[in-house]
C-alpha cells in the first residue's frame, strides 16, 4: 500500500506545481535554474540517505545522452513555465501532456516499433482532442492563450524528446538518470541565464523565495524521490494509470484555487488527449507484463 501512496503524493506533488509557479517573481528560466539546482541537491541528499548506489561507469557511457537529455529537461521546464503565465493552468497542463503522442509519432522511425492500429487511433483522437483545446474560450483563457498552447506543445515536445532518449541509456537505475539529468539541466541553464537575462535576486520577497525553494525541494526533490522509489514496486500498469492523477489535480486544483474555468469542448478535448495516452500506455504495460510472466 505505501509505495502507491508514495506515487499518489509524487503526482499530486506535479499537479500543484503550477500553482506555485504563478506566485513566483522571476523570470521562467530563473525558476527553471533555482528548480534544477535545489532539485538535484535535495535529490542527492535523499538518495544518500537511503544509501542509494550510483555507477559512475555507466555515467560516463552515457554521458552524451545524459548531458543532451538535461538540457532539454532545462528547456522544457522554461516553455511550461511560460504556458502557465499566458494561459490557464488547465489548457498548459493539457498541452504538456501531450508529450506520449509525440513519443507515439516518432517511436516507429526512432524505435523501431510497429505501428498498429491502436496507436493510429489514440494518436488521431489526440490530436483531435488538441484541436478542440484550441477552441479557446474568451475571458478566463489566460492573456494570450495560444500562445500559452504554443509553449505547452514546445515543452511537450521537449520532454517526448527526453523519454526517447532515455530508451537508448543503458545500465541506470530511473532515480540515477533523473538525478544525473537534473544537474546537467542547472549546468546548462546557469550559463543560459547568465548571459541572457539580469539577475536580481537580491530583491526577491520572501513570498516568492518560499514558493521557489519550494518548487526545488519539494517538487522536484521529493517529488522525484516518491516517483522513482515507488514506480520500482509497482507494475508497470499502475504506474500507468496512477500518472494520470498529475493532469487530473492540475486541473482541478486550478479551478478550486484559481476559478479558472474550461469549455465543453476544452474539456472532451483534454479527455480525448487523456483518454488516447491512457489506453497507449496500458497496451504497453499489458504486454510487457505478459513477456515478464
Amino acid at each position: 500500500m505505501k509505495p502507491k501512496i508514495n506515487m499518489i503524493a509524487a503526482m499530486l506533488l506535479f499537479g500543484s506545481i503550477g500553482l506555485f509557479v504563478r506566485n513566483i517573481d522571476l523570470s521562467s528560466s530563473q525558476v527553471a535554474l533555482v528548480r534544477g539546482v535545489v532539485g538535484s541537491m535535495t535529490l542527492l541528499a535523499v538518495s544518500m540517505m537511503g544509501r542509494k548506489k550510483f555507477s559512475f561507469s555507466a555515467i560516463r557511457a552515457n554521458l552524451l545522452l545524459l548531458i543532451a537529455s538535461g538540457a532539454a529537461i532545462g528547456f522544457n521546464w522554461i516553455f511550461l513555465f511560460e504556458s502557465y503565465k499566458y494561459t490557464t493552468i488547465s489548457i498548459a497542463t493539457l498541452s504538456y501532456y501531450f508529450a506520449p503522442v509525440f513519443v507515439l509519432f516518432l517511436s516507429p522511425f526512432l524505435l523501431k516499433e510497429r505501428l498498429s492500429v491502436q496507436k493510429i487511433i489514440c494518436s488521431a483522437a489526440a490530436v483531435a482532442g488538441m484541436f478542440l483545446i484550441m477552441n479557446v474560450a474568451e475571458g478566463n483563457a489566460g492573456s494570450d492563450p495560444m500562445r500559452g498552447i504554443g509553449y505547452g506543445l514546445a515543452a511537450a515536445a521537449l520532454y517526448a524528446s527526453v523519454i526517447l532518449m532515455n530508451k537508448f541509456m543503458k545500465g541506470m537505475s530511473g532515480m540515477e538518470t533523473t538525478l544525473v539529468q537534473l544537474i546537467m539541466a542547472s549546468l546548462v541553464l546557469l550559463p543560459y541565464v547568465l548571459v541572457t537575462e539580469k539577475i536580481a535576486w537580491t530583491s526577491l520577497g520572501g513570498r516568492s523565495l518560499v514558493f521557489v525553494l519550494t518548487v526545488g525541494i519539494l517538487h522536484t526533490g521529493i517529488g522525484y524521490y516518491l516517483y522513482f522509489s515507488s514506480m520500482q514496486k509497482l507494475s508497470g500498469q499502475t504506474v500507468a494509470a496512477l500518472s494520470y492523477i498529475d493532469p487530473v489535480s492540475a486541473i482541478a486544483m486550478s479551478t478550486l484555487f484559481l476559478g479558472e474555468t474550461m469549455s465543453l469542448l476544452q474539456l472532451a478535448g483534454g479527455v480525448m488527449i487523456l483518454g488516447a495516452t491512457f489506453f497507449s500506455d496500458r497496451q504497453k504495460s499489458l504486454r510487457s507484463e505478459r513477456k515478464t510472466k
